[in-house]
């Protein structure tokens, strides 16, 4: 009878213990990061006896999640990537919104070149209209640029502002998990602390929204928390934080660094912060690049055919733009007094990359920040050149030594216009040419360049002449002979800063007088060479113009764009199906529990019955003993 009693009340007992369980499961349905938790029964062993054995009853084993944790690091890692695309897309949108409203760059630049042929087309060498527009056509152009540099520039203070929000967040996920682990260590004695379980893997999902993450189950209960690249984070209830630093070159640029100081920047990938610095480097800082590299190479090549020419005043062309300098950031550890100054020499070598300039105590090196060496010459003057740089090292450097150099960073921002009198616009070309009367050849002058305008004896009369049919000499108004030798049709000749090619042949006794232009005011062969630039190559060796430059660059964003959208596509699609798996497992499905809860109710009603059933068979013995 005894047995019969305590068998119900076993069976009670369970039931109650599964119709709680189905309750929780079923109010926390919508509960996010909760786990379905179900009963683990199991049937008391009964004592043995001489002919059989009969039940009795039933123990609550456990209540356990259901749970798998390989579905779970599947959330997480589906969660980090999913996190990583969202951001990316939400940076790269704003690049092209950016670039769509700071200024028609393309229209501004193709009304520039379009300025100088309305000069040259001028009907009066002295109205000044057309220059002050094409002067207005330049500030258009170069407020364009400023405002391009400026949005930039301010992604890029966001986004170091991100990357500070975001490691502080990393930092309280980090510190609540070692909480957790601390206090699931401490109840384990007392049963699974499930909801503790659940809140500790809820936790571990929104860290890997930040940056990719591994958890590892320890003996003890607790979770070590390790990044994607390795770096420890979380061990029993300690956690090791991330914190923000600026760049040993750039103090303006956050970086990112561990519990030890060490700089881990370049190692993190995965969530919103791996996608600000993957962002940051690889799209943000080449569109920078790229379009400061269009701005270097509109106002070198502009101020180098400007300069020349001849103004209304008869003078060569002055710089219409200027530039700031191209930045040389020492590194902070450097232990040397050496600084660098840095200057684009060559234009059509300017890439638009960054470098890293180190000493080793004996020789300097150069490398882009990608890691390829980059040939450097010394000049006679102890500069280097190398990339179309020239490299100034003043002080003395020590070993270990390093400095950043950003050629055309803020190339962009820092364009602006110099050139503020209509009249020193230089449409006319500097040099004239006049062939002798009493020439007898069929020679003639197919082109006259200026190849050095800085040469002080450029506008200096010279003669060409052939005393023989195969030579020449170059002599200048003085009789000074600046050059002589054999001559072969088609060779070019130089001299005081110009080249001279001639079609044809000479005959013996053929000359040609080269002058400064005296037909300026009348003259505009200068300003159709500056509107010419317009389809000149001046970058990457001379095979892309400043406007292809420029398309280029958006090219690049579009494509930056069109794949985080991509990526964010698929990514959603992955993360979907990864949750879809692990609910299946882990989730609440309410049919189910309501199954569950019928079916508990009525094992709770028959083990009350079981219970009732022993009661009046012993209450029929009783009665039937005081019989």
């Amino acid at each position: 009878m005894a047995n019969l009693l305590s068998t119900g009340i076993s069976g009670l007992n369970a039931a109650q213990v599964a119709l709680n369980t189905v309750g929780n499961n079923i109010t926390n349905a919508g509960t996010d990061g909760y786990s379905r938790e179900v009963v683990r029964q199991a049937e008391r062993v009964a004592p043995p006896s001489n002919r059989f054995t009969v039940g009795n009853g039933v123990d609550v084993v456990a209540v356990e999640r259901a749970y798998s944790s390989y579905l779970t690091s599947a959330v997480w890692s589906s969660n980090a990537n999913l996190s990583r695309a969202t951001t990316y897309n939400d940076l790269a949108t704003t690049l092209n919104s950016m670039l769509s409203a700071s200024g028609d760059l393309q229209g501004a630049l193709d009304n520039f070149y379009g300025a100088f042929d309305t000069v040259a087309n001028a009907s009066a060498a002295g109205d000044t209209s057309a220059r002050q527009a094409l002067l207005g056509n330049a500030s258009t152009v170069a407020s364009v640029f400023t405002t391009l540099g400026a949005q930039l520039d301010s992604q890029q203070k966001q986004i170091n502002g991100q990357i500070t929000n975001t490691v502080k967040s990393i930092n309280t996920t980090l510190d609540n998990i070692a909480s957790l682990n601390r206090k699931i260590h401490d109840s384990l004695g007392s049963g699974t602390p499930n909801a503790l379980l659940d809140q500790r893997d809820a936790l571990v999902n929104s860290l890997s929204g930040y940056l990719g993450v591994t958890a590892v189950s320890e003996a003890d209960g607790t979770y070590s928390v390790y990044s994607s690249s390795g770096q420890s984070l979380v061990s029993g209830s300690h956690a090791f934080k991330l914190s923000t630093g600026s760049d040993t070159y750039d103090t303006a640029r956050v970086n990112v660094l561990d519990s030890s100081g060490g700089d881990i920047t370049s190692r993190i990938s995965g969530g919103s912060l791996g996608a600000l610095l993957d962002y940051r480097s690889n799209v943000l800082d080449s569109a920078q690049n790229r379009l400061g590299q269009a701005a270097i190479g509109l106002a070198t090549s502009v101020n180098a055919q400007q300069g020349k020419g001849l103004d209304l005043n008869g003078q060569l062309g002055k710089p219409i733009f200027a530039l700031p300098a191209p930045q040389a950031l020492p590194a902070a550890s450097n232990a040397g007094t050496a600084t660098v100054a840095a200057q684009v020499t060559d234009v059509a070598a300017l890439d638009s990359a960054d470098y890293t300039l180190r000493y080793d105590g004996s020789a300097w090196s150069m490398t882009t920040t990608g890691g390829q060496p980059v040939a450097l010459t010394t000049n006679p003057d102890g500069s280097l050149s190398g990339a179309g740089l020239t490299l100034a090292v003043s002080g003395a450097a020590q070993a270990g030594d390093s400095f950043r150099i950003q050629p055309t960073r803020n190339a962009a921002s820092g364009l602006t216009v110099s050139l503020t009198d209509p009249s020193g616009i230089a449409a006319a070309a500097a040099l004239q040419s006049k062939a002798a009367s009493a020439n007898t050849g069929s020679s003639a002058v197919s082109s006259l360049q200026v190849t050095d305008a800085s040469n002080p004896a450029l506008l200096t009369g010279v003669t060409v002449a052939f005393p023989t049919a195969g030579t020449y000499t170059l002599t200048d108004a003085g009789g000074i002979v600046l050059g002589s030798g054999a001559y072969t049709a088609g060779q070019t000749l130089s001299a005081n800063g110009w080249s001279l090619t001639l079609s044809g042949a000479p005959a013996a006794g053929d000359s040609f007088a080269i002058s400064a232009n005296s037909n300026g005011l009348n003259d505009n062969a200068n300003a159709l060479a500056l509107a010419g630039l317009a389809d000149t190559g001046v970058l990457a060796g001379g095979s892309r113009s400043v406007i292809d430059n420029y398309t280029l660059l958006t090219t690049e964003i579009g494509n930056a764009g069109s794949q985080a959208a991509s990526n964010l596509t698929t990514q959603t699609s992955l993360h979907g199906q990864a949750m879809s798996a692990q609910q299946a497992v882990s989730g609440v499905n309410l049919d189910e529990e309501a199954a569950n809860l019928v079916k508990y109710q009525q094992a709770y009603q028959a083990s009350a019955q079981v219970i009732s059933t022993a009661q009046s068979i012993f209450s029929s013995l009783l009665a039937a003993v005081q019989r």
